[in-house]
């Protein structure tokens, strides 16, 4: 699924009008109509309902909610905020259909006037604006917008909170955006939706289809997607029948230290459940006993060293390498981790301290082979990009380093982003909190390595571990909830959450 501009998306509303054809005033009807069900829906216990209008579209929508909603006996208030001298054509239609509506009370908001009160258990609807805001609000809107906020009534924006940008809020007023619970978002999904720092704008989002043209989405070109189900089941080539366990792969795994041997359990777990033909592991020796216990799928090459990763074995026949996962920082791992960039001719999935070493020596970067993947969380990109003062600037400075290396890089948070070497960034649609745990990021590295090994392409099968990932991830906390999930839970939902995902 695409994710697009706000000028893209008025473009798609444009073509929809003449194209469909529909008119205007009708689309409007459509998809305030589409709101007002997911409100009735989810807030049936909800019965004063404020709704307050900017004076364009945005504020359109809004007052066809507010008919819908006291059509169907719920006390509401519409505040039209006179920010302007002027009203879009469609906003003044519908004000005219307000006439006559019973459980409807119609109340103008002018500058300097006080501003009415919002009880707790009222539901608080935002159409002041909606997308396409290019500039930080001021003046009465903004005074609008604070006094919501101070409120402590369920807050839900249509289309997206007023005052917030759709892509870029580098440079907005935090003060002056709605705080929205719910966000019930037209048709695609926003750029803003993907970043940590604007959840509490947000809340939970939710897409409202409006049935903008098809064709229109379809040719409309942006780096910014949005995986779902679909995506990854189109990229699944499935298994013939007369398959053996040479065809998916032979896989080296680099991994573990004294104390961190899990981490290497981890990734091969999530290695050997993800389809894997063949895994190899090296480890320190203390860890061989371990490994062979909890991994009896995976062979095992014990390193000369007891406690820690500090030479690399014949790599002749292997499909993909993996490293990172608990091998530490030590300086004869760093050395290690230099000679297999150097040796290794296939692609490399590189995590955890790989990337930490990597940092304090960017040139071996030079060296990496085609095809290879970092897959960091926010720290660890900090330390191999620089610091970053907020997710967009985060988001660019990855772009710019995968551009810089020509690797994936897999940006891990609660929309976990994949990005190609060409700038074109794949947020992911699954996941949950409960995912924030240690070993987490372990599991995804073995699925990486194992999609990889499989053949498929180094986007392809990043796309599919992340999505995977957070599929599996899901089904375990319906399970166990947030708090009990441990990464242990993910892998064994892994099977299902291919099963249930791939299965055409």
């Amino acid at each position: 699924m695409k994710i697009l501009q706000a000028a893209q998306i008025r473009e798609i509303d444009r073509y929809t009008i003449e194209n469909e054809p529909v008119a205007s005033i009708e689309l409007m009807e459509r998809a305030a109509k589409k709101c007002y069900e997911w409100i009735r829906r989810h807030m049936k216990h909800k019965r004063q309902v404020r709704v307050f209008c900017g004076m364009g579209n945005n504020g359109g929508d809004g007052l066809v909610i507010a008919r819908m909603l006291a059509g169907t006996g719920h006390q509401v208030t519409v505040y039209k905020v006179q920010h302007t001298t002027t009203a879009s054509e469609d906003f003044t239609m519908n004000e005219k259909r307000l006439a006559g509506v019973k459980n409807l009370h119609y109340q103008t908001i002018h500058e300097g006037e006080p501003f009415p009160e919002i009880a707790d258990d009222d539901l608080v609807i935002d159409a002041l604006l909606g997308s396409g805001l290019a500039r930080p609000l001021e003046g009465l809107l903004a005074a609008v917008v604070q006094h919501i906020n101070s409120a402590r009534a369920v807050v839900i924006a249509i289309d997206f909170p007023s005052g917030l940008f759709c892509e870029d809020n580098r440079e907005n007023n935090e003060k002056h955006i709605i705080r929205a619970d719910y966000t019930l978002t037209f048709q695609l999904p926003k750029l803003a939706f993907m970043f940590a720092s604007n959840e509490q704008y947000i809340g939970f989002w939710y897409l409202i289809d409006i049935g903008l043209h098809p064709d229109a989405i379809r040719r409309a070109e942006t780096k910014y997607h949005y995986l779902q189900a679909s995506d990854i089941r189109s990229l699944y080539r499935g298994r013939k029948r007369f398959a053996h366990k040479g065809h998916f792969g032979h896989a080296y795994l680099m991994a573990g230290s004294y104390g961190k041997t899990g981490a290497a359990v981890l990734a091969a777990r999530g290695a050997i459940r993800s389809g894997l033909g063949l895994l190899t592991v090296q480890l320190p020796s203390c860890g061989y006993d371990v490994i062979q216990t909890a991994v009896p799928e995976a062979m095992c090459v014990p390193d000369e060293q007891a406690h820690f990763v500090s030479e690399v074995a014949d790599l002749e026949g292997f499909h993909v390498v993996g490293t990172g996962p608990g091998i530490g920082t030590n300086e004869q791992t760093a050395r290690a981790l230099k000679l297999l960039i150097q040796n290794t001719a296939v692609p490399m999935v590189l995590d955890a301290d790989a990337l930490n070493i990597l940092s304090e020596n960017l040139t071996w970067c030079g060296f990496l082979p085609k095809g290879s993947v970092f897959t960091p969380h926010p720290g660890e990109l900090d330390r191999l990009a620089g610091k970053s003062g907020n997710d967009h600037d985060r988001l660019d400075k990855a772009v710019e380093l995968a551009h810089r290396f020509q690797v994936h890089i897999v940006l891990k948070g609660a929309h976990t982003v994949v990005i190609a070497p060409d700038g074109r960034c794949y947020f992911n649609s699954t996941g949950n909190p409960g995912m924030a745990t240690g070993g987490s990021g372990d599991v995804l590295t073995g699925m990486i390595i194992a999609w990889l090994a499989q053949n498929y392409s180094t986007l392809h099968s990043c796309l599919m571990a992340v999505y995977l990932h957070g599929r599996a991830g899901d089904l375990a906390a319906n399970r166990k909830g947030y708090e009990g999930l441990i990464a242990g839970d993910i892998i064994e939902q892994i099977p299902k959450a291919t099963k249930t995902t791939l299965r055409k």
